[in-house]
């Protein structure tokens, strides 16, 4: 191994253009490239000169020097750069499955991404991107109703066209898709995206059912599971036979219904609560115990307050214990009598999306949740297969 000192950089985009610039020459395997410590470690051919090295540098406009001596740190970088050369699994899109994607294939491995659904995954599809563009537009909608300046702004009563507002919600998570992951992942040659359904065949390979047909068999030195999660069904007698909304349902909805049951009482469910209420929705909130009772208690205090003050019901230590959709309307039957509603979103926790990955064949092992349980590192019991994000 080489070890340079590079004088002249001044960010980390200087020093990705050094390691690009190093890369490029033939002979040289991999290239690990500090800005903080300028300095860079070259694992390169013998064939390789120092003054190809330097002269790389030199054509960049920075200063690099040949560094001779005993190297602690040799092993550990040695070891980073041998992960030049390794192929890596990876199921799932999401955030956590993107950054280890570009990571790896920054550090020289190839990478085959398996995605069943779409690409992108909870965060700018179904979760954050359209939870908050819908929350913003019903933050507009509340503010031209009623604001702290309507002694001098006269208020007015919105209307709301919710299939437009939809329309430009979707727009934006295509967008942002697009340039955020389906574009990154198609102009990056070192990563292959599989579109199908992956299960562990043993702790080495992976069989995937791909959305065209048929099957693909993927070996991995090294496998990544970032499957997400998905939105909790608690076992109420007759919710799982009525049409009930899950958040994504309820973020994809073109109308605002005149009376919205939410079951739940923590963020996605209260979040989604106050933005159907202020868009026009007459919300009725069923709380277990009190609105965010697991944080502090002035927090679901403060917020059971503000709901009740835009004329949001809340009903505390409230259960359903029947749900019943007769004549397109749902009849709960709770500890404190009958509720009807013209839709009932369910938005009571998630669930990690582990069950059919047949993780046991790859001695994977999970908790009683069905989390895949890792270490400080993001390891796995199986030392070759990691595990991030939701799942």
């Amino acid at each position: 191994m080489t070890e340079i000192t590079v004088n002249g950089m001044t960010c980390t985009s200087c020093a990705t253009h050094v390691k690009d610039a190093l890369e490029k020459i033939p002979g040289v395997n991999a290239a690990v490239v500090s800005y903080p410590e300028s300095r860079a470690q070259v694992m390169a051919d013998t064939a390789v000169s120092h003054n190809q090295l330097l002269a790389a540098i030199a054509a960049l406009g920075y200063q690099g020097s040949i560094r001779v001596g005993d190297f602690k740190d040799e092993p550990k970088i040695r070891d980073a750069l041998e992960g030049a050369g390794l192929h890596i699994a990876i199921i799932g899109s999401g955030g956590a499955a993107m950054a280890a994607a570009l990571k790896a294939v920054e550090q020289g491995a190839t990478v085959t991404l398996i995605e069943r659904g779409t690409i992108g995954g909870t965060c700018v599809n179904i979760g954050c991107v359209p939870s908050k563009i819908m929350i913003r537009a019903a933050h507009i909608a509340h503010l031209r109703r009623e604001s702290p300046f309507d002694g001098g702004i006269a208020a007015t009563v919105p209307a709301i066209d919710r299939s437009k507002l939809l329309a430009q919600q979707q727009a934006r998570v295509d967008e942002l898709r697009h340039a955020k992951y389906e574009g990154i992942l198609g102009g990056n040659p070192a990563i292959t995206v599989v579109h199908g359904e992956a299960r562990f065949k043993d702790d080495q390979s992976l069989t995937v059912r791909l959305n065209e047909g048929g099957e693909r068999v993927v070996m991995f030195d090294r496998c990544l599971v970032a499957t997400g999660a998905s939105p909790a069904v608690p076992p109420i007698p007759g919710l799982k036979e009525s049409p009930y909304w899950t958040s994504t349902e309820a973020l994809a909805s073109d109308t605002i219904p005149e009376r919205l049951a939410v079951i739940g009482s923590s963020v996605v469910a209260l979040e989604l609560a106050q933005a159907f209420a202020r868009l026009g929705s007459k919300v009725t909130v069923l709380a277990r115990n009190t609105l965010f009772f697991r944080e502090d208690p002035a927090i679901g205090e403060a917020v059971t307050a503000a709901f009740r003050a835009e004329g949001i019901e809340v009903l505390e230590h409230t259960q359903a214990s029947q749900v019943a959709h007769i004549d397109g309307e749902f009849v709960l039957t709770t500890t404190h009598g009958e509720l009807r509603a013209d839709k009932l979103l369910v938005a009571t926790g998630r669930t990690p999306n582990t069950r059919s990955l047949a993780l046991d064949a790859a001695g994977v092992t999970v908790n009683a949740q069905g989390a895949i349980v890792i270490d400080q590192g993001m390891r796995t019991s199986n030392p070759n297969i990691y595990a991030a994000g939701d799942c």
